[in-house]
């Protein structure tokens, strides 16, 4: 009879400690929720729902993409590229747009080496243009497009994970690399980094723009950026320069006339685990254009005129900063992307 009743007494004291520590493990949860970062941009305040629906929830229609990718002079890295990318889930095909001109693509290379999973076309150019790369080839006939320069390598995890989150916000920029535009006391648009401080926030924890180099966007953006007032592509001619703040410009401008006066960002930011420059790999010895002098005078000037050809200054800022690892705020990131 004593032994029953201590084994009640210790089986009631075993789920009295069991009752304890649940409630412990939901205050401790509690807690880290009410640490997460607040979004800036009202729109997003249920973004962490959104990236949580139903693993289980039926596939969407056309569930692959295309990567886009322009390439100058640098045929060694792009073969490792391709290499690299033929292994990218729902990947299902990759356009090459050749700037060489004069020089034939390595076509005959890569198709006796074959087969590969995923094919490759190659478009060779007239001029070498920075904005070919956003024109609307017939071969791309997915929604998404993946758009890579050609010194860049993203791991698959990160382009699934980037993908994911593409497939929820479809209607903007999804990518690895933000920048911003900031207002002066002069009424002049600067353009800059993370680093580069906000006069009205006092810091650098907000972006304005994502770049096209290693993003996803719709498919429809190529042709809303080509019919983009003549002046625009006039500026990029001749600056050879900014076509990627002009797709940010025609994004936003596109969201605007469809969801009316409510700003939206035209990019969502992904925080890659992954990716690598391989400028130094070329044997070319070609660097990219960011390596000018003048490169960031020009990006600045670009802002400025595109804002003069619109008529206003159409981009919003944003904080969000999606990663695999959650904490959804670019305030939350002190390094520079």
């Amino acid at each position: 009879m004593r032994l029953s009743l201590r084994s009640c007494r210790m089986s009631i004291a075993r789920k009295m400690f069991l009752i304890l520590f649940a409630l412990l493990l939901l205050l401790v949860g509690a807690s880290l929720t009410s640490m997460l970062p607040h979004a800036m941009d009202t729109d997003y305040g249920q973004v962490m729902g959104v990236l949580r629906r139903k693993a289980d929830s039926s596939p969407q229609p056309k569930d692959s993409f295309t990567i886009v990718m322009q390439t100058y002079n640098r045929t060694d890295i792009l073969l490792k590229l391709l290499n690299h990318y033929q292994a990218v889930p729902h990947l299902k095909q990759i356009v090459i747009v050749w700037n060489n001109i004069g020089e034939r693509p390595p076509l005959q290379m890569w198709e006796s080496l074959g087969p590969h999973p995923v094919p490759v076309f190659f478009k060779e150019q007239k001029l070498n243009l920075m904005r070919n790369r956003l024109l609307p080839f017939s071969e791309i006939d997915t929604d998404a497009v993946l758009m890579l320069d050609d010194d860049t390598l993203i791991s698959v995890p990160d382009i699934n994970f980037a993908f994911s989150v593409w497939k929820q916000f479809s209607d903007q920029i999804v990518g690895f690399v933000p920048r911003k535009h900031v207002t002066t006391a002069s009424g002049v648009y600067s353009y800059g980094s993370f680093e580069l401080q906000d006069t009205e926030m006092g810091g650098g924890d907000r972006y304005s723009m994502v770049l096209i180099g290693a993003a996803f966007f719709h498919r429809r953006y190529l042709q809303i950026f080509q019919d983009q007032p003549n002046q625009v592509h006039t500026l990029l001619d001749e600056t050879q320069n900014c076509d990627d703040i002009a797709m940010n410009f025609a994004v936003a401008v596109w969201l605007a006339k469809r969801d009316g006066l409510k700003a939206r960002p035209s990019g969502v930011l992904v925080k890659p685990v992954d990716m690598r420059n391989l400028e130094r790999d070329a044997k070319s010895g070609y660097v990219g254009m960011w390596h000018r002098a003048e490169h960031m005078l020009q990006r600045s000037y670009c802002l400025n005129r595109l804002a003069q050809i619109y008529g206003d200054m159409p981009l919003s800022y944003s904080n969000i900063m999606l990663t695999q690892f959650g904490f959804p705020s670019y305030a939350n990131h002190k390094s520079k992307i």
